[in-house]
């Protein structure tokens, strides 16, 4: 790498700093780290002759979008050290191109900032200084930092020169929201995404570069600099420059001096807290979480950290080689998984969805230590809650008793009267359940029509009509149904219709869902069957003559004797019974 340096402002006085951030520039696409499959393209189309009119890089922030534009810049213009070179993926850095533009202060690559400048005008500059060659350089480079921030107008104007530049110009765009840039635009560069630098890869880079600077720092606080960074390497650069302030001059830089100067809480402690919540020692847990606050950490970035612990476990858990992560502390490692081994997914789920909408509350709070303490206490009583599948299954294996459930929170002072109430509570909620299950009888359903009439039975009206109007029958057999839902079922019908076939057969029934082929609803071969069956009385000269003697009359329904029962005095004929409507007024003719 190039060391930037700035010359003293006069005889005698020291230059000014410069940051790590500028001072560790990468000057070659060797120096660029992470960034290998973009680095390889660009390297073969130098050597192929194959260079794009345009590029465009896009990723997060401080990844290297704009160092890599001017990399490019002086690939294009480096004219090596006897001045008879051409274009080179390797610049040579000495030659008179790659010293100006390393500098800034190259007549033919001009940089602009779109955020400063978005209009339709500064791009007519843009345009009118494409026409002229280069002044001194083989290529004539325009670098538009933040592209996205461009207008509308100012895109449009740009589209034809970018479609058709002359052969001396190149446009190198660099932008962190390439979703804002049109695809007009996009559809005539070439685009290179920057991706986030490995923590591995950054904690080495870092580590490099300390060793460079004379700087004893820890591995660990060199890993919470990396993961702060979130894959940013002029974040972490940042971040570096501002501990290394911190600690001073001749000092180890341990996690600690990171985590003040962050204002993060110490990593074993949240995983203290961790295991006393789980464990059940709320009044441990509450005074850790004191104990952090009192030292400068934000009750919300606690229960961040905390979350994120949970995560860390569950990965540990179902990818146990996420322990050679760089970034994770000897502490996290081990006792990670030791807590992925004893802890079940379950619980850890449930954890995790207790802490995300703690997090959410407490970001709101007027009172974020309290919304914190009480996130707490609430993880520590339902995270080892049984879900109610579980409840079911312990009522059932106790034989018709009440089943054991989890002891609650062991608490210090006056908790065992809360805890008790939660525990009969929790049984409370769980005997009307076992009690269904002990009353519902055995039934068999032999069709899908029993179904149906199972629900009316149980009462479940609203399951009775989704089955009669939404659901259009493929399959049906024992222990399995197919259906194609209609145009309005509830998404949640299958599961709901699973559930209560369980409950009512006491055997578990598989419900699949086809997207073609289902038969008419029951409701369509009803009205279907009572328009067969108006169609058919229509024919019966009886009715023909009442339909004569009452102009507009029609027939509303066709029942039978049985069904019409005490309705109407008497049949008509055939057994069937007809009602007829003028004006919404029956009439019945004896």
């Amino acid at each position: 790498m190039n060391d930037e340096t700035a010359s003293p402002a006069g005889q005698g006085q020291a230059a000014p700093y410069l940051v790590l951030a500028r001072k560790y520039r990468p000057s070659s696409f060797d120096d660029l780290i992470g960034q290998e499959p973009m680095v390889r393209t660009l390297t073969n189309a130098f050597a192929l002759n194959r260079i794009h009119q345009a590029y465009i890089l896009t990723g997060v922030r401080g990844v290297g979008k704009t160092t890599t534009a001017r990399i490019i810049a002086r690939a294009l213009n480096c004219v090596g050290a006897d001045g008879s070179g051409g274009p080179t993926p390797d610049p040579c850095g000495t030659c008179a191109n790659c010293v100006a533009i390393l500098a800034d202060r190259h007549p033919d690559v001009q940089e602009m900032d779109a955020a400063s400048r978005t209009g339709v005008d500064d791009m007519r500059e843009v345009i009118e200084a494409t026409r002229f060659r280069p002044m001194q350089a083989r290529t004539k480079v325009f670098i538009i930092d933040e592209v996205h921030m461009l207008s509308k107008a100012a895109f449009n104007g740009l589209l034809k020169t970018l479609e058709e530049p002359p052969e001396h110009v190149k446009f190198l765009f660099a932008t962190t929201e390439i979703e804002k840039v049109p695809v007009t635009v996009r559809s005539r560069c070439q685009r290179f995404d920057l991706r986030r630098i490995e923590p591995e890869r950054m904690v080495a880079h870092l580590a490099s570069i300390c060793a460079k600077e004379g700087v004893d720092i820890a591995p660990d606080a060199l890993g919470l600099i990396a993961r702060a960074a979130e894959g940013s390497v002029r974040d972490a650069l940042s971040l570096l420059d501002q501990a290394m302030a911190q600690g001073g001059r001749g000092v180890n830089i341990d996690a600690g001096v990171v985590q003040t100067m962050l204002g993060l809480a110490d990593r074993a402690r949240i995983i203290d807290m961790f295991e006393a919540l789980l464990s059940g020692r709320i009044a441990e847990a509450l005074g850790i979480l004191r104990a952090l606050h009192d030292t400068g950490a934000d009750p919300l970035h606690v229960l961040t950290e905390l979350a994120e612990f949970v995560h860390l476990v569950t990965r540990l858990k179902l990818v146990p080689e996420a322990a050679a992560d760089a970034v994770l502390t000897p502490d996290e490692r081990t006792r990670g998984q030791a807590a992925a081994a004893t802890l079940s997914l379950a619980v850890l789920v449930r954890s995790w969805q207790i802490l995300l909408k703690g997090v959410e509350e407490t970001r709101g709070a007027a009172r974020p230590l309290a919304s914190a303490d009480m996130v707490l206490v609430r993880l520590a009583y339902a995270a080892d809650l049984p879900s109610p599948d579980e409840a079911l299954r312990r009522l059932a294996e106790g034989g018709g008793g009440r089943a054991a459930l989890p002891s609650p929170p062991r608490t210090s002072g006056g908790g065992g009267a809360q805890a008790q109430a939660l525990n009969q509570q929790a049984v409370s909620m769980a005997a009307p359940a076992q009690r269904m299950a002990e009353a519902s009888p055995t039934v068999h359903l032999a069709s899908f029509q029993d179904v149906v009439a199972e629900a009316g039975r149980a009462r479940d009206i609203r399951l009775k009509t989704a089955l009669e109007n939404d659901v259009h029958l493929v399959r049906f057999e024992q222990g399995r149904i197919e259906f194609e839902p209609g145009p309005h079922a509830a998404p949640d019908l299958a599961q709901t219709l699973i559930a209560r076939l369980a409950q009512w057969t006491g055997q578990r029934w598989m419900v699949s869902l086809s997207p073609t082929g289902g038969a008419p609803s029951l409701r369509d071969q009803a009205q279907a069957q009572e328009a067969k069956k108006a169609d058919y009385s229509s024919t019966e000269p009886l009715v023909q003559k009442l339909l004569e003697r009452f102009p507009g009359a029609k027939i509303i329904a066709v029942r039978g004797a049985a069904e019409a029962a005490g309705d109407v005095p008497a049949p008509l004929s055939g057994g069937d019974e007809i009602a007829y409507a003028d004006d919404l007024t029956p009439f019945y003719d004896d």
